[in-house]
């Protein structure tokens, strides 16, 4: 076991344990933020046919090659198609026929006119354009042709890959299966949150940040409860959760005389890979693999809630992202002005909490406040993690830093206008 190791290290060492999870077939609507696992090539012809992009009148290009406002030029209107119908003859030279959008084209014709571009009269149509031979028609097979790659296999499906799914008659796909997390807290001081605590009791509220953060990483979170400071309470809550995928926990993983968490995982049989990393908050982080895969990937998390939360962003949440067939696994970035200068120690990686502004000159970084790792508040002020190079020890204002961004909705832009 490693002790101490950097950030990258650590990264690199938790992303290295974790393969993408087996497959399973679910209806396309259900696999809305799944990750493909399969190409899908189209089985159909889309559109089926030449098709009307908009209301208006079929015609021949060559019939009204001297249409102008000036001196528009009228036709005879035979028939009507609407969308889902069929023309009922051929187009003839010097008729127009009406159409709606989505109505195939009728044999003859190659161009619609706008109904804007037109004024009906009576049985007859006066056209005020010279359309182009194709103008305003869909070709058959715009969108995709028989035997065209459609899907591509590793694409996360969003509402538009949906769509393209149920348009090819594709109602059930093959994805990546969801990561099943086990979340566990661990503390003789810990109640659960809707009891008041006694003296020296506090809130187990870890298991429930932890698990909406496995949640909003797309995998399925199952809390295991509190386990006191007892190994053998530990163990027993420890073996509820060893049909996951991956397992966390958090307090319990320091060095005192109540932590119990890394003996009684080497006694279920997890090698530990690593233990404390160079970073704050968040040293005490400890990750364990069992061989040959025979148990979950497991990660003991720092007891402080913002510890806690800030190594299952930076650690677990790739991994997560990984084993259910991503393949980006970090949040997006942005570079931002520092507002306030920062200080600290060389020596460990710090994670400073920020919140974003756009400024006139592009996006603003303000630290959040204090930056201890029991207030909570920092995470809930958040939009992103400033990241404080282990070797540094002055940041100043107006530094230009690169922010992972926690918070989505701050890259939308409030008012399209």
């Amino acid at each position: 076991m490693r002790a101490g190791v950097s950030v990258g290290e650590a990264r690199a060492a938790v992303l290295a344990e974790a393969q993408p999870l087996g497959l399973e077939r679910v209806s396309a609507l259900d696999a809305l933020g799944r990750v493909l696992a399969e190409d899908v090539a189209s089985g159909r012809t889309l559109p089926p046919a030449d098709c009307s992009a908009m209301d208006g009148y079929a015609v021949r290009a060559a019939d009204l090659a001297s249409a102008s406002h000036a001196k528009p030029v009228t036709l005879p209107v035979v028939y009507e198609v609407a969308a889902g119908g069929q023309a009922p003859v051929e187009l003839r030279a010097g008729e127009a026929a009406r159409i709606f959008t989505g109505a195939p084209i009728p044999p003859g014709a190659d161009a619609v006119v706008r109904q804007e571009d037109t004024e009906a009269e009576g049985s007859s149509v006066s056209v005020r354009v010279a359309p182009a031979s194709g103008s305003h028609v869909r070709e058959a097979g715009e969108d995709v042709c028989v035997g065209d790659p459609a899907v591509a296999a590793g694409a996360c499906i969003r509402s538009g890959e949906v769509g393209m799914l149920a348009s090819l008659g594709r109602t059930l796909v093959s994805v990546h299966r969801r990561p099943r997390v086990a979340v566990l807290s661990g503390g003789d001081e810990l109640v659960e949150p809707d009891e008041t605590p006694a003296p020296g009791q506090i809130v187990a509220s870890n298991s429930y940040a932890l698990a909406s953060q496995a949640r909003e990483a797309g995998a399925v979170a199952r809390n295991l409860g509190i386990a006191r400071d007892d190994p053998a309470d530990l163990e027993r809550h420890f073996r509820a959760g060893l049909d996951a995928d991956v397992l966390v926990s958090s307090a319990g993983v320091s060095v005192g005389d109540h932590d119990h968490v890394r003996p009684v995982l080497e006694k279920l049989g997890c090698r530990l890979v690593f233990w404390g990393v160079r970073m704050k908050p968040g040293y005490p982080l400890a990750f364990g693999t069992f061989p040959e895969g025979r148990g979950p990937l497991v990660f003991g998390l720092p007891g402080n809630p913002v510890s806690a939360m800030v190594t299952f962003e930076l650690f677990v949440r790739p991994v997560l992202r990984k084993l259910a067939g991503h393949r980006s696994w970090g949040r997006p970035q942005v570079e931002a002005t520092l507002v306030e200068a920062l200080s600290k120690k060389p020596g460990r990686t710090h994670f400073v909490r920020v919140q974003l502004h756009r400024g006139t000159d592009g996006w603003e970084a303000r630290p959040t406040g204090s930056q201890s790792s029991g207030v909570m508040r920092s995470m809930v002020l958040a939009d992103g993690l400033l990241e404080f190079p282990a070797d540094a020890s002055e940041l100043p204002a107006g530094s230009r830093q690169r922010v992972r961004v926690l918070a989505p909705d701050v890259l939308a832009v409030e008012d399209p206008s």
